[in-house]
């Protein structure tokens, strides 16, 4: 085992143990091995070294009998590890200049490496920050997933459409997981539930007979802490075969078939009744992994769960792991003997629940049919946490009709968020404005019941990969003006404000010299991506962020078609060149998400095809975007666009990693916007549209029709008439679905009545832009508002109102 530990002889010994494990392993010399072996012996070094510190910690917290953090997500986006990894364990330029000087090219062996399978947006791309500053911090704390094989999909566009193919993340084995079956658990599904008395109290107990069994064996990978010798695991769970009894009328394909599914892709379409009831088992499989081992652990250690709350605290990342309260409930009575009132005053000082929204179509319910079917004792349970909360409120004398709103049984459905405020002690919203539409609207009655239980946690991202990995040329300069401290600490980029007095011209010229090289190191990704040239010089504009309505890729894209048409009516028009970046998925049955990928294309084909359009805007779709692409992207953007409609986006991260790299936010008083906008002041960000309460006021009164504006606007109707006249598509009905949806089913997200605002808002950041000393003195506040924004500063708040975990060493 190498130590990847700082000293004198580190290159020297590093070569010499890197050669030998060549030949270990392949039986050849690295001169004789292509880059993904070389990769592959390169990240199992690093694995093994954080295997053995991460058994240290472990047995720190066993011995000081201390508390740790289980954080359940069904997804983390975790990129790619190697960089990272070894920049924790600061021996990254080590590393790379001991293997340039035996010939490999460290820049190469990195791409050699996917991105790992195990996320779609941003709630597990936050759960893969927030795990890194877990152990950067010297906190316990762990994450738990499920081992997906194809991730969420491999998108490629195909006749300037989006097609769906399987992510074949771990086709090249993924150096980073152990499996561990020793620490494997017995998942139930279905199955009768039956009581029975226990032979030894003569207690009635219940049991689940006749269910279908399923293995689920952990994978384990190691979270590595900045330069703190910490190391935590991100826990993958995998469905395996169980050797135990299958049910009589169970036919043994079938029952391969259920295990493969459960295991074999992230999100599965859940359009059809199948695919609802795949992801149920998915959540129910991951919930239960991770509880039953947490419970046999505490058994194996202190022989009782009396004190489980005082060993673990469960935070459930969104509604996906809410079942977990239920299933811990059954696991103490059923499994456990423990009666209704011990158990519930375990379970309720377990959980904590962090909420990701305020759309109520995205708070999850589903039909109890479905939870009685897939695991009917948790809704048993369900069913009888519903029934003593309610009576509880009616005898605290609560009102009706707030009861009503209470419910977390009702319609026929169970409702996840309402079950999770209930029995957790811990309700969180993860940005100041969305955790104050949770209290006065989303949960209002809830929150009048529990105030003591809602606080705000807002999000955070990991500057060590977004700023001085990603941003190496930045980063440098940053230590430069301001020393290291800020590695350790990103709170003291505030030392960067100083400079910003109009007197330091030459940084921000340096500011601006650093965007340009991310730039042209950007080309190659873009023309790779999109087959697109563009011009360095070009403003580069940029929205990646999931595909999704109330993002509004939309509002961008008629801001781009308005220009179109504005210089295609004047031969002699021209405007400063812009270069316009999407990145998205659209889930595969998401359809109308999917037909505004289509557009961006078309509208980037017509404009390409436009000799003289084409000298002032690119419009770039970067295939299968992710986390790799956004270490690229991101540091290359001049603008930041966060245009979701006011109140419905919770928090949002890619604003905070544009603006940690020196991007301005063009964006609504939306999400963590608003703290943005805050820390920066209105002058190094531009805002524009409709506050949150002007739209809830509007969406009150009825008072907008989008055809008011249409026939007012000739401009709009010019840019609504463009979709349906062929300009951008010989087959004038391609467009049809999106011209309908804005204009005869009111405009949900209200794209057109902001459009007038967004235009002018783009005016004012272009102008900002083309005044270069200025810009970059815009880059530098907003570079030095930042390190708020760091999710170490987010998960130390965490720890210190909810957790409430011991440092490691």
């Amino acid at each position: 085992m190498f130590e990847f530990k700082k000293s004198p002889d580190f290159r020297e010994n590093f070569k010499r143990v890197f050669s030998e494990r060549c030949v270990e392993k392949y039986s050849r010399d690295p001169k004789d091995l292509d880059y993904h072996e070389l990769y592959d012996v390169l990240g199992t070094m690093v694995r093994d070294y954080a295997n053995v510190l991460g058994k240290k910690c472990k047995e720190e917290v066993k011995e000081n009998n201390n508390k740790q953090l289980i954080y359940f997500s069904m997804e983390f986006l975790i990129g790619r590890l190697l960089s990272t990894n070894l920049f924790n364990l600061n021996v990254l330029e080590d590393v790379s200049a001991a293997l340039k000087e035996m010939g490999i090219d460290y820049d190469v062996l990195k791409e050699k490496e996917p991105d790992a399978g195990l996320g779609n947006g941003g709630l597990g791309r936050l759960a893969a920050c927030f795990l890194d500053s877990i152990a950067s911090l010297s906190l316990p704390g762990h994450g738990n997933c499920i081992r997906y094989e194809y991730g969420f999909f491999h998108q490629k566009i195909r006749d300037g459409k989006q097609m769906e193919f399987p992510d074949t993340w771990l086709q090249e084995g993924f150096p980073w997981e152990i499996r561990k079956p020793n620490d494997s658990v017995i998942v139930r599904f279905y199955g009768n539930p039956e009581t029975y008395r226990d032979p030894v109290t003569g207690e009635v107990r219940w049991r689940t007979t006749n269910a279908y069994c399923v293995r689920a064996v952990p994978y384990d990978v190691p979270v590595i802490g900045y330069d703190n010798e910490v190391v935590n695991t991100l826990r993958l769970w995998y469905a395996e075969p169980c050797e135990e009894t299958l049910p009589s009328s169970t036919d043994f394909n079938g029952y391969l078939k259920f295990i493969r599914d459960i295991t074999h892709g992230l999100y599965p379409d859940d359009s059809t009744e199948e695919g609802k009831l795949l992801r149920l088992r998915q959540q129910y499989f991951l919930v239960s992994s991770g509880i039953q081992y947490a419970v046999r652990r505490e058994k194996e250690l202190y022989g009782t769960l009396n004190h489980l709350y005082d060993h673990y605290v469960f935070q459930l990342n969104d509604t996906h792991p809410i079942m977990s309260i239920p299933e811990l409930m059954r696991i103490l009575m059923d499994e456990n003997g423990y009666g209704w009132d011990d158990a519930y005053r375990i379970v309720s000082r377990c959980f904590a629940f962090t909420n990701h929204t305020v759309m109520p179509e995205a708070l999850e319910k589903w039909p109890c049919r479905y939870i009685a079917s897939v695991a009917p004792r948790v809704y048993m349970i369900i069913e009888e946490i519903n029934r003593r909360t309610l009576q509880k409120m009616r005898d605290d004398k609560i009102d009706e009709r707030a009861i009503q709103n209470s419910l977390v049984i009702s319609d026929g459905n169970v409702n996840m968020c309402q079950l999770a405020i209930h029995v957790a002690y811990s309700v969180n919203g993860v940005a100041n404005l969305h955790t104050e539409i949770l209290k006065a609207q989303t949960f209002k009655d809830l929150y009048a019941y529990y105030p003591q239980k809602f606080t705000n946690k807002t999000n955070g991202i990991s500057h060590r990969r977004f700023l001085l990995v990603a941003n190496p040329s930045l980063s440098h300069y940053l230590e430069d003006l301001i020393g290291p401290s800020f590695i350790k600490d990103p709170s003291k980029l505030q030392n960067l404000m100083p400079l910003a007095d109009d007197k330091h011209i030459d940084v921000y010229r340096k500011l601006n010299e650093i965007k340009r090289s991310n730039k042209l190191r950007a080309l190659s990704l873009i023309k790779e991506s999109s087959g697109l040239e563009v011009d360095p010089d070009s403003i580069f504009d940029t929205q990646i962020k999931r595909l999704h309505a109330y993002k509004r890729q939309l509002l961008n894209l008629f801001h781009i078609i308005h220009l179109y048409l504005k210089l295609k009516s004047s031969p002699t028009a021209s405007i400063y060149p812009h270069t316009y970046i999407f990145g998205a998925k659209a889930a595969p049955s998401y359809i109308y998400a999917k037909k505004i990928i289509e557009l961006i294309l078309a509208v980037s084909r017509t404009i390409e095809a436009d000799e003289h359009v084409r000298k002032y805007i690119k419009v770039v779709f970067l295939e299968n975007y992710d986390v790799s692409k956004a270490e690229v992207i991101i540091p290359a953007s001049d603008i930041s666009e966060q245009i979701s409609l006011a109140g419905k986006e919770a928090s949002g991260t890619s604003n905070m990693k544009f603006m940690m790299n020196g991007a301005v936010t063009l964006g609504t008083l939306d999400g963590a916007n608003v703290e943005i906008s805050n820390f920066v002041g209105e002058d190094n960000a531009v805002i524009f549209g409709m506050r949150e309460e002007e739209v809830k006021a509007i969406k009150f009164n009825g008072t907008y029709n989008p055809f008011d504006i249409y026939n007012s606007d000739p401009q709009i109707k010019a840019v609504m008439d463009s979709l349906l006249d062929g300009t951008f598509s010989s087959d004038h009905e391609q467009f049809r679905m999106i011209f309908d949806e804005i204009m005869y089913r009111n405009d949900e997200f209200m794209v057109l009545k902001d459009l007038e605002s967004y235009l002018q808002g783009c005016k004012k950041i272009e102008t900002d832009y083309l005044n270069r000393d200025k810009w970059g003195r815009e880059c530098l506040v907003n570079i030095a508002c930042s390190g708020w924004f760091s999710s170490d500063r987010t998960i130390a708040e965490y720890n210190r109102d909810i957790w409430h975990l011991k440092k490691i060493h």
